[in-house]
């Protein structure tokens, strides 16, 4: 519309500006390329004492790999395996990860929402994981299979989103042995962007890539991404079978992996900032480098989880300074390897949508786009400590990932010119709201957020006054209406249910991750 009103060089009045300001585009961004410098907060002496600190570590007191198949792996390799007990030189991992592509391509069922990541290429994904979720009446429950299609479906709605990530909400209502397909399916189905597969076993994982093959084709899987695994460690120093079989699983079919050591600064790390990365730097570094031993570049991700512990409760903090520097100096040692690295975004332990949520999401947001990461994962709807994802705070959280786009998109240059024109049509002691280049650019030249309200009080109560969550919920519910799912071949639909209805046999119904049919 805006294009079309361009061409006829008008915009016919205020109510034409209104339309085009309430039309809702739900077109995705595209990945994020970055222009903010980077928040080196180590000199580079500093960076390589991180390295030699990590090197240290796993030359000299070792990583445990809880996993047969890894340690003969290993053996293979050239590393010192004693045991459980793997040591590692540095020059072996050095050698390894130089074949980890620095930046590749994510591959999504539609070709429009393809992502470049690594460098200065950057995406968002919502928050996974939750088991219960704050509704669109904002009462906090358990989640189910259609508390999940929601999500996947206002994650597909949301511009500044770049995955349907998989499970945001676990469904509760299916049994535990049988969920992961069918949150595979949901995230193929009412998203057309990328997702991500579920790690929750070796042959969860593999079904999870069959499920892919079948929408994308084995062969095109070979050379092209389509799916991201997330791996964690079991820090301190701990890899165990389950998340190496499904490492394997993904990397055999040249899918990529988060290798995300588990920090809870304090509990499972040092009680200081650099030693704990140094510690987690160890632990990624050893994943890192097994994946290439799997398959010789296949992409993979330098990961983390980041929270700190109260010294008072032992509770899982976040928004903290802490993180906000280990954030900077992972930011730092992954470019150090010339890796892609992941981080999270949102998180936050408030029980509510308040100010505590707001102000912790926004804390972290921020130093993550200082900080050059480019998987940033946990994007929308954290709260609780990821005990339960929030639809108000999903909305909000995902506007904000649209404004720290704009941000990290940098100046416009592309109408200086003009804009300078305008100084001079106008003059001194004139205003420019009526001048045709603000009737040009009004919808570009600020971000204009639908869930804040900055107009004056007497109007917000004349409106109801209406709070941010009420606003986000209503919002929530204009997006389900809205929502037009994308087209999916009816062979491949029909191919994929077929899948899941013979695994869902094959596999008993149980309260237990599926190990062995």
């Amino acid at each position: 519309m805006q294009d079309t009103l361009r061409k006829t060089g008008r915009f016919g009045g205020r109510s034409a500006r209104r339309a085009i300001r309430e039309a809702t585009d739900f077109s995705m961004l595209p990945g994020l390329t970055s222009s903010l410098p980077v928040c080196d907060v180590m000199n580079e002496e500093q960076v390589h004492l991180i390295d030699d600190a990590s090197m240290s570590i796993l030359e000299n007191v070792g990583i445990v790999f809880r996993d047969p198949i890894a340690l003969e792996d290993w053996r293979k390799a050239g590393a010192d395996v004693e045991g459980e007990l793997v040591r590692l030189d540095r020059g072996l991992i050095r050698e390894l990860i130089t074949t980890i592509p620095s930046e590749f391509t994510y591959f999504a069922r539609n070709p429009d929402r393809n992502i470049r990541l690594g460098g200065k290429h950057a995406m968002f994904i919502p928050m996974t994981g939750a088991p219960y979720l704050r509704d669109l009446d904002d009462v906090r429950r358990s989640s189910t299979l259609d508390d999940l299609a929601m999500f996947h479906k206002l994650a597909h709605m949301m511009p500044a989103l770049h995955s349907s990530a998989h499970h945001i909400v676990e469904p509760n209502d299916h049994p535990i042995s049988h969920r992961h397909l069918q949150i595979t399916y949901s995230s193929m189905k009412y998203s057309d962007k990328t997702f991500m597969g579920m790690t929750s076993s070796p042959r969860n994982a593999e079904d999870v890539l069959d499920l892919c093959s079948i929408l994308f084709g084995a062969d095109f899987m070979e050379t092209h991404p389509v799916v991201t695994g997330n791996c964690n460690a079991n820090s301190p120093l701990v890899w165990d079978e389950t998340m190496l079989g499904a490492m394997r699983a993904f990397n055999r079919r040249n899918q990529p992996v988060l290798c995300s050591p588990f920090v809870l600064g304090g509990a499972n790390t040092p009680a200081s900032v650099a030693p704990t990365v140094a510690l987690l730097n160890a632990e990624a570094l050893s994943a890192l480098a097994y994946t290439q031993v799997i398959r010789k570049g296949c992409p993979a991700i330098y990961g983390h989880y980041l929270s700190t512990v109260s010294m008072r409760s032992g509770a899982p903090m976040a928004g903290m300074p802490e993180i906000s520097q280990m954030n900077f100096m992972i930011g730092q040692m992954a470019r150090f390897y010339d890796v892609p690295w992941r981080t999270s975004s949102a998180l936050g332990g408030a029980k509510t949508f308040d100010a505590q949520a707001g102000y912790e999401s926004a804390t972290t947001l921020s130093a993550v786009m200082h900080s050059g990461a480019n998987y940033i994962w946990h994007s929308a709807g954290w709260n609780e400590a990821g005990m339960h994802c929030s639809v108000a705070k999903f909305i909000v959280d995902a506007e904000q990932c649209a404004m720290a786009y704009r941000m990290a998109e940098g100046p416009r240059w592309d109408d200086f010119e003009e804009g300078l024109d305008a100084i001079t049509d106008v003059g001194p002691g004139g205003h420019f709201l009526g001048h045709p280049h603000t009737l040009e650019n009004f919808q570009r030249a600020y971000f204009m957020p639908e869930m804040f309200d900055n107009n004056s009080i007497e109007q917000w109560q004349a409106e109801g006054s209406t709070e941010i969550t009420e606003r986000a919920l209503g919002q929530a519910r204009k997006l389900l209406r809205e929502y037009q799912e994308p087209t999916l071949d009816q062979a491949i639909d029909e191919a994929l249910l077929a899948y899941i209805a013979r695994r869902e046999t094959e596999i008993p119904a149980a309260d237990a991750l599926n190990q062995e049919y």
